[in-house]
């Protein structure tokens, strides 16, 4: 770090503590939290209901939940900003070994160009409600954990089809934001017909690969652009060439002029799952088995999937979806793994549970009422423990084998089907068949026969080796046979696939699925297998409800007796609803002597490339570019150079990929993408000295988009005057 550098940090730091303004320990806060922040003094320029505002239109407006991911509207035409990440699985679906965006990119120069984006659909926030009482209210007289669970639930459902009835224009959802504490209505737009306008090369939109995946420093270019479509009268509708583009309430201005190190930066978006008010028997739980059984699992199918691919162009693109989404979880439990251990999480959380304890034991009240928690929560999860490796293999069987999942739909479709009165099963057959033809398409697409057979044989040994407290009863079937596990699994594969007409996409949609009576005829091993591992599911859900129907209860003490003993209120954990992070833009130090900048530049696109490592290609203009210095008005001066990623203190997690970064005057200046790998275990704890996350700059996807791909086009059209 330079003196200048120095200077000017110690500097904010001193004009922070002047001007009495504290920085937040963490915080993803909900859109009813925002009004107790004072981002005026953390550095906000603009007015803060410029944010927010429930009376009228604000920056939230412009916000969009996209395939999982977050975007943000920047122009009156629907054009969304998101990730490359994020619209990688529809750009599958759209290529061919023939027509290769996966690869080779999209540019759309005209709306007629542009490409649906299949299985995408745009979710904006309409409006939120409280409802913790109605839904507490409705168990306070409960005491059995099943019960209780499925009042809670029932509760719920019911909040949720009054709000879709009373505006029919909406879908709604009950969110938990405190587990068996607080309950929110949320209710949401969506947009069902989306499109691909510009996609940048692979080599720039996922440059430096699994490499550079969850590391720092980064150069990739991960953004990709949208658009919304609605009908002629404005209504949200399927994907149709008649359909206009969506005019959104507020779109975000990009701003070209970038960031500089320290300034105010917030971000609006839809972070997935975070765990930071839990006991220390959830992180041991997380750490024995979870994350590495996950993650080893993965790291295996990926293998298998990557070497099929090396064998055929089209295998490599069907199954290129899957293996991106297994390798970002892959990595990322690796490095909450590590980073677990690291700060020893499990021994912070055992000595807050005993600092707990003592607290509860040492006041009369709260002994009354709390006596028993931690000891309960203690013999819970000694139930769960012994149960979990049944519970994850089970947890991850169908995900993990292409032809259970379709063989899962048929038996639900038949069981469904053979329920009906023998006058009523045409009708119900027609009904649904198209339904249920949709769901085996979505399971075929990522099918490759030697890609399942492969994964499923080790699915089936895994589970062999279990316990007999925790057998799987599928699979005992299989090897009560005989005393040799692994013949009788490599013999059942074998003549399972061999026989089974369900890896035939065309016989399954033509054929089985033509009548009732074709259907409720088929026999197969697959669809017996399928059977007996849902037998035992079911056997099984009792049990799991009432562990989750106490886990609710005891999670709602646990938050609600800690808060009293800590004397503050949490900010509820991440569940995919709408939050507010701010921060600065900062480096950190990962380890002693080690400094890592806030900004990454083409420079270093070029030192990667020259290591050799093909995950470090890119198109050769930009070295041409670079070396010529045509930077056009997007260089960072004090760089001499145009930035590419960079780095800020913000708090973080899955689903706030693609969430916009905005200035102290609510304008665009980059997308989030990533965290730094220390900042993996952001889920169960954040901390300033190692959490950072990682954004493209704005000012390197406006160089890529008008010096590599001349989308000049979509310059114009976001306002940008070059």
């Amino acid at each position: 770090m330079n003196k200048k550098t120095l200077l000017f940090t110690a500097l904010l730091v001193f004009g922070i503590l002047q001007s009495g303004y504290t920085p937040p320990e963490e915080g993803m806060f909900p859109l009813s939290e925002l009004h107790k922040l004072d981002l005026k003094k953390a550095g906000l320029k603009i007015d803060q209901k410029e944010i927010y505002n429930p009376n009228g239109t604000s920056l939230v407006d412009a916000l969009v939940n996209v395939g999982g991911c977050t975007g943000s509207f920047i122009s009156n035409e629907g054009l969304i900003i998101t990730n490359h990440h994020c619209a990688f699985s529809a750009v599958q679906l759209a290529s061919t070994p023939e027509n290769d965006y996966l690869n080779k990119g999209l540019v759309a120069k005209s709306k007629e160009e542009e490409i649906e984006a299949k299985g995408l659909t745009c979710r904006i926030t309409d409006s939120y409600e409280d409802v913790s009482n109605r839904v507490l209210g409705a168990v306070a007289q409960i005491t059995d954990p099943s019960s209780r669970l499925q009042l809670i639930n029932n509760t719920m459902k019911n909040i949720v089809n009054e709000a879709e009835q009373k505006d029919p224009t909406i879908k709604a959802e009950v969110s938990e934001m405190f587990i068996g504490k607080t309950y929110v209505l949320f209710r949401y737009k969506t947009i069902l017909d989306v499109r691909l306008v510009y996609v940048p090369n692979r080599q720039i939109g996922e440059f430096g690969g699994e490499t550079d995946n969850w590391v720092w420093p980064r150069h990739t270019g991960d953004f990709s652009f949208m658009r919304a479509y609605v009908s002629k009268d404005g209504k949200p509708t399927k994907y149709s060439k008649d359909n206009v583009p969506y005019t959104p309430k507020k779109f975000l201005k990009v701003n070209a002029n970038g960031t500089d190190e320290e300034d105010f930066v917030f971000i609006l978006g839809y972070p997935g799952r975070t765990f930071r008010h839990r006991p220390s028997e959830f992180i041991t739980y997380q750490q024995k088995f979870v994350l590495p059984y996950t993650s080893e699992l993965y790291d295996f199918q990926n293998q298998t999937m990557e070497n099929a691919g090396k064998k055929d162009k089209r295998i490599e693109i069907k199954l290129a979806t899957r293996i991106k989404r297994n390798a970002n979880v892959m990595k990322n439990y690796r490095g909450k793994l590590q980073g677990l251990r690291g700060i020893d999480l499990i021994g912070q959380k055992k000595q807050e549970d005993a600092a707990l304890a003592e607290f509860i034991n040492n006041n009369v009240a709260e002994k009354a009422k709390y006596g028993n928690l931690m000891k309960d929560i203690d013999e819970l999860y000694k139930v769960i423990n012994g149960d979990a490796n049944r519970d994850l293999w089970l947890s991850q069987i169908y995900n993990s084998t292409s032809l259970l999942a379709v063989s899962r739909n048929i038996n639900n479709f038949k069981t469904a089907l053979d329920a009906q009165p023998a006058a009523q099963k045409q009708g119900f057959f027609d009904q649904n068949i198209n339904q249920v033809k949709q769901a085996l398409s979505n399971s075929y697409s990522s099918f490759e026969l030697d890609v399942d057979k492969t994964i499923l044989k080790r699915m089936l040994n895994d589970a062999a080796a279990f316990s007999p407290q925790q057998k799987v009863n599928a699979v005992n079937k299989i090897t009560s046979k005989g005393s040799n596990s692994a013949a009788l699994i490599d013999q059942f594969i074998k003549h399972t696939f061999e026989l089974s007409k369900l890896k035939n996409q065309d016989y399954v949609l033509n054929i089985l699925l033509k009548n009732p009576k074709s259907i409720s005829a088929y026999q197969d091993a697959l669809l017996q297998l399928e059977q007996d591992l849902n037998k035992q599911i079911a056997a099984l859900k009792p049990e799991k409800d009432r562990r989750e129907g106490l886990l609710n209860k005891l999670m709602g003490d646990y938050v609600n007796v800690k808060e009293k003993f800590l004397k503050k209120d949490f900010i509820p954990d991440a569940n995919s609803t709408l939050r507010l992070t701010y921060g600065y833009v900062r480096g950190y130090w990962p380890a002693d002597a080690t400094y890592m900048k806030p900004y990454t530049t083409i420079k270093g696109i070029i030192e990667k490339g020259a290591t050799g490592n093909p995950d470090f290609g890119y198109p050769e203009t930009i070295k041409t570019l670079w070396n010529a210095k045509d930077f056009g008005p997007f260089a960072k001066k004090d760089l001499n150079d145009v930035p590419v990623s960079f780095l800020y203190n913000m708090d973080t997690t899955g689903g706030n990929s693609g969430s916009p970064i905005m200035n102290a005057n609510g304008e665009l200046i980059g997308v989030n993408f990533d965290r730094a790998y220390g900042a993996t275990i952001n889920d169960y704890a954040w901390n300033e000295s190692y959490s950072r996350s990682i954004g493209v700059d704005i000012r390197y996807v406006l160089w890529v988009a008008t010096k590599i791909d001349k989308a000049d086009f979509l310059i114009k059209e976001i306002g940008i005057k070059l």
